[in-house]
């Protein structure tokens, strides 16, 4: 009995755990594009952020995971000059309603709702939420995350991609 509690412990951190997902040679090379309208009816494209690195964190408000790394996300990325974010709601539901719970949980990063039937064409489906790319300052992909992620998660990936590059 005591072994399988053990397990079970082990289990439930293990995917509590964000896991980088590994990049195929196509997305390590690939500058993916990304061109929406955030809630605010402002736009928001990767392109006129090249020089800083981006992340791009796919998330839904019926998400646990997702609502939980929300206030860290919005810490890094203010807490950081080289750093921009932006949420993309992946769920079919009204615009309205992710209005509505931002005011309950608000962040400092744009927000954008995308159609879960046509997702941006340059990020592969989400296999699960909340799913997180972080992209390098040249465009390129520096990780994949799936899962939820700290901002610790994203400073190792950002000082492991400089190191990687300066070799």
């Amino acid at each position: 009995m005591i072994r399988s509690r053990h397990l079970l412990a082990v289990l439930i951190f293990l995917v509590a755990l964000p896991t980088a997902m590994p990049l195929s040679a196509s997305e390590q090379a690939a500058k993916p594009a990304l061109e929406v309208m955030t809630l605010e009816g402002k736009p928001f494209t990767l392109a006129e952020h090249r020089g800083q690195w981006i992340v791009v964190n796919f998330w839904a408000t019926w998400c646990a995971p997702c609502i939980a790394e929300m206030p860290e996300l919005s810490a890094f990325a203010d807490s950081r000059h080289d750093v921009v974010a932006i949420g993309l709601a992946y769920e079919d539901t009204e615009r309205q309603e992710i209005v509505d719970f931002l005011k309950e949980r608000p962040v400092s990063y744009p927000i954008a709702q995308v159609d879960v039937g046509d997702p941006p064409k340059d990020f592969a489906t989400p296999r699960g939420l909340p799913t997180t790319y972080l992209i390098a300052p040249d465009g390129t992909v520096a990780r994949h995350f799936l899962g939820p992620i700290t901002g610790k998660d994203l400073s190792d990936a950002i000082a492991r991609a400089k190191s990687t590059a300066k070799k």
